[in-house]
C-alpha cells in the first residue's frame, strides 16, 4: 500500500528536517541540475523528490492526509498535536535556536539525499559519505539567514566551526560527536547506538560499542555512517543547500554547480536503465547499488582462522548465505511513486539478471499466468493471493539452496520426510510419501481471507483463511499431507469424515507460525482441516469457510472479479496475467483496526499505527510512540470515514533484467470531487 506523510502543521513538518540537519539522516533537494548529474558517480544510495513543492502536493492529495484533517479527527488531532508542540518543536526551538515553521518552508524545488562509498571497504572503519542538497529556490536568503543562525548557535556550544573555501565558494565544517544530537531528537532515533563512556581528553566522536550479539546489518550500516563521521559540512550555493560529511565529497557537487567536470550517477549504466523505466516523472523516487553492498557483505573476512572440525551447531557464515540464497546476483533496487487523478502507483524494480540467479530468485521467477481471482472467490474477502509457482520446480531449488546452506538442515529435512513415509508403510508398504507428493504438486496456489464480522475484541481478532493448492490429482495430494501430518504431536488425533461426497481431513493445529497467527486475545484451540475439490487441496482452520468453499459449485455468491474497478485498477499494476496477483479491502482492514483501538486504546497500535499514521523520516515508527500520544479512544465509528478507505492491488512479475513489483491504490470514489483547500 503506497503510504504519504499526513498534512501535518508547519512546526510538525519541519521536524523531520531539523532531524536532518542534525542527525545527518534525511533528504534534501535541488531543482538546479538533476540529482543524478549532480551526484557522483559513487553514489551507492539516492532518495529524491525532485520538485518538493509538487510532491508536499502529492501528500496533501493523499486519502489519508484528507482523513488527518476531516474534523471526525479534530479531537484525537488536537490532542496529538498539542502533545507534538510541548513535548518536541518547543524543546528542539531552544536546542537549536531557531524556528521550525521557518525550516518547514525552505523545501521548494528539489530534495535530495544521497549515500557514497568514499572510502567505505565493508568495515566500520572508513565511514560512508553522504550528502544533502535542498534547493530553497525564492526561499534563498531565508535559508542564508538560517544557516547563519545555525552557525552563530554553534559557537554558542563553545565549539568553534572552520571556514573553508570549495572553489571560491565559503563552507562552514563543523566538527561533531555523537554527542551532539539534541536530548529531544535523541530520545526519538530508531535504535541509539550505545556508545563507549567518555573520557578525559578531546573528543572528535566516540565509536559505538561493539555488540557481541547478531546484529541487523543494515541498522548497522546505517550507525556506521551517522556515527563515524567527523564533521559536517554545509553551504550555499545560489539557492541551494549543500550538505556532507567532507569536503572531498562536497566538492564533487560544487564542481557540477560551477561549470566543472567530474563523473556523475548520470553516467552509470545500472542507473541510466532505472531512470528511463521508472523516474521519469516521479514526485519521488529512490535507487541502490546493491552490489556494492551484496559484495562487500559476502566478502569473507580477511583474517584467517585456524581450520578446526565443524561444528553443526554454528551459525551460517554471512558470505555463503549471501551466495546459496542468490543475493550475490542482486545488482541494484529502484522504486518510483507515481501519482494521478485515479490513484497512487507505487513500483518496484529489482535487478537480478537472469544468467545470476540462484536460490529464492529462481523460485521467483514464476511464469506470466493467469492470476486474477476465480470465479469462486466471494466479493467479500479481505484479502486474495494468487501465485502461479510451479510446486515441484520450487522444491527442486529450495532443496538445493538448503543443502548449499546446510547439509544438516537438508539432512534433517530428510530425516522429516523419511520418519513420515516410514510412518505411512506400515499401512501401505507400497506408499512413498516424497515421490507422491512431489508428483502431485501443481503450478497455483491460491489464499483468501475473510474479515472479522463483528466488532468485540474477539470478534475482531476472528479473522479466518483459506489456504488453495493446485494439483494433478488433488485427491492424492490431500492424502500426501495426511501421511506427511502424522508426524506432528496431534499427528494420532486426525480424523475423517465425509461432506458433499468430498472427504474432509482433521487434526489439531500444528505448532507452526502460519498455523497460529499472533492474536492479542485468548482463542480456542483451533482445528487444521483439508480437503479436495475442485482441482485444487484446501486448507483451512476455519470448518465453516472451508465447508463454503467445497459448496462454492452451488453457491450463486458475487465473485471478486466483479468488484467495481478491479479490473480497471488491475491493468495498473500489468493486469491479471502477471503471474502473481494480490488484492488488499482496505475498508475492511481499517475497520477492524479503528474498532480494535476504540475497544482497547491503551493496547498495542498493531495495524492502525503504521497503516494510518506513518512515522516521520528518521525518527521512531509509530509502535514505539503512538500509545503515549494518540488518545485512540478519541477516534470517530469507522462509518464516519470509511469513504477514505478503497482497495490495493498488487501484482509481481519477472524479465531477463530482474523483478518487478506494482502497488496500486485506486482513488476512493468518494473523494474524487475537487480536493478542498488543505487545513493549516
Amino acid at each position: 500500500m503506497v503510504r504519504v506523510l499526513p498534512d501535518l502543521p508547519k512546526s510538525l513538518q519541519c521536524g523531520a528536517l531539523a532531524a536532518c540537519l542534525v542527525t545527518l539522516t534525511p533528504p534534501a533537494g535541488a531543482a538546479v541540475p538533476a540529482p543524478e548529474q549532480l551526484l557522483p558517480d559513487d553514489t551507492l544510495i539516492v532518495l529524491t523528490a525532485p520538485d518538493f513543492s509538487r510532491f508536499r502536493q502529492v501528500c496533501q492529495r493523499s486519502p489519508k492526509s484528507r482523513l488527518w484533517n476531516d474534523p471526525a479527527l479534530k479531537p484525537l488531532r488536537d490532542k496529538f498535536l498539542l502533545r507534538w508542540r510541548e513535548e518536541v518543536a518547543k524543546p528542539l526551538e531552544r536546542d537549536l535556536n531557531l524556528s521550525l515553521d521557518s525550516c518547514a518552508s525552505l523545501p521548494q524545488g528539489q530534495v535530495t539525499f544521497a549515500v557514497t562509498r568514499n572510502a567505505w571497504q565493508g568495515g566500520d572503519d572508513q565511514p560512508l559519505g553522504f550528502l544533502l542538497l535542498l534547493d530553497a529556490r525564492d526561499k534563498a536568503d531565508l535559508l542564508r539567514t538560517n544557516l547563519a543562525g545555525f552557525r552563530k548557535h554553534w559557537l554558542t556550544t563553545g565549539k568553534s566551526p572552520r571556514t573553508e573555501k570549495i572553489r571560491d565558494l565559503e563552507f562552514s565544517v563543523f566538527p561533531i560527536t555523537s554527542n551532539d544530537v539534541p536530548k529531544t531528537l535523541a530520545k526519538f532515533l530508531w535504535r541509539p547506538p550505545v556508545f563507549a563512556p567518555v573520557t578525559s581528553g578531546p573528543q572528535i566522536t566516540q565509536a559505538p560499542v561493539k555488540s557481541s550479539g547478531n546484529e541487523d546489518m543494515l541498522l548497522d550500516m546505517l550507525t556506521v555512517l551517522l556515527t563515524a563521521s567527523k564533521e559536517l559540512v554545509i553551504g550555499q550555493v545560489g539557492t541551494l543547500l549543500v550538505a556532507g560529511n567532507s569536503t572531498k565529497g562536497v566538492e564533487k557537487v560544487v564542481i557540477r554547480l560551477t561549470g566543472g567536470s567530474v563523473p556523475t550517477l548520470s553516467e552509470i549504466p545500472a542507473y541510466q536503465a532505472s531512470g528511463q523505466t521508472l523516474f521519469r516523472d516521479a514526485p519521488f523516487y529512490g535507487w541502490v547499488n546493491l552490489k556494492v553492498f551484496v559484495d562487500a557483505l559476502g566478502r569473507p573476512p580477511s583474517e584467517s582462522k585456524p581450520s578446526e572440525p565443524a561444528d553443526p551447531l554454528e551459525p551460517i557464515k554471512r558470505e555463503k548465505f549471501i551466495h546459496a540464497t542468490g543475493l550475490a546476483g542482486c545488482k541494484t533496487l529502484a522504486f518510483s511513486l507515481q501519482d494521478s487523478n485515479e490513484g497512487s502507483l507505487l513500483q518496484v524494480v529489482l535487478g537480478v539478471p537472469e544468467a545470476d540467479r540462484q536460490g529464492i530468485f529462481q523460485v521467483l521467477a514464476s511464469a506470466a499466468k493467469e492470476a486474477g481471482p476465480p470465479p469462486f472467490v466471494p466479493a467479500d474477502v479481505a484479502q486474495f493471493f494468487r501465485w502461479r509457482l510451479d510446486g515441484s520446480k520450487a522444491w527442486a531449488t529450495l532443496e538445493k539452496m538448503i543443502s548449499d546452506l546446510s547439509s544438516q538442515a537438508l539432512s534433517a529435512l530428510s530425516l522429516i520426510l523419511d520418519t513420515a513415509s516410514a510412518r505411512a508403510k506400515l499401512d501401505d508398504p507400497g506408499f512413498d510419501l516424497k515421490k507422491t507428493l512431489l508428483a502431485n504438486l501443481g503450478n497455483d496456489i491460491i489464499s483468501y481471507e475473510r474479515a472479522p464480522r463483528g466488532n468485540t475484541p474477539a470478534e475482531l481478532q476472528a479473522t479466518s483463511s483459506v489456504l488453495l493448492m493446485n494439483s494433478p490429482n488433488p485427491d492424492q495430494l490431500a492424502v500426501a499431507l495426511r501421511r506427511l501430518f502424522v508426524i506432528f504431536p496431534q499427528g494420532d488425533m486426525l480424523t475423517e469424515r465425509e461432506f458433499l461426497g468430498r472427504k474432509i481431513y482433521s487434526l489439531p493445529t500444528p505448532p507452526l507460525p502460519f498455523f497460529a497467527p499472533n492474536r492479542t486475545h485468548a482463542t480456542p484451540p483451533r482445528t487444521l482441516s483439508w480437503a479436495a475439490s475442485g482441482g485444487y487441496v484446501a486448507l483451512s482452520t476455519d470448518t465453516p469457510l472451508l465447508e463454503e468453499y467445497l459448496r462454492s459449485g452451488q453457491a450463486q455468491t458475487k465473485a471478486l472479479r466483479e468488484t467495481p474497478g478491479l479490473i480497471d485498477a488491475a491493468q495498473k499494476v500489468g493486469g491479471l496475467g502477471t503471474g502473481l496477483f494480490g488484492y488488499d479491502n482496505l475498508a475492511d482492514a481499517m475497520r477492524v483496526a479503528f474498532e480494535t483501538a476504540r475497544n482497547a486504546p491503551g493496547a498495542s497500535t498493531n495495524g492502525i499505527g503504521p497503516s494510518l499514521f506513518p512515522g516521520l523520516p528518521g525518527i521512531t515508527g509509530p509502535e514505539e510512540t503512538l500509545n503515549g500520544w494518540m488518545d485512540f479512544s478519541l477516534l470517530p465509528a469507522f462509518n464516519k470515514v470509511a469513504h477514505y478507505f478503497s482497495f490495493t492491488l498488487y501484482a509481481a512479475s519477472a524479465n531477463v533484467d530482474g523483478f518487478t513489483l506494482k502497488v496500486f491504490a485506486p482513488q476512493p470514489p468518494a473523494l474524487r470531487s475537487p480536493l478542498p483547500p488543505p487545513t493549516q
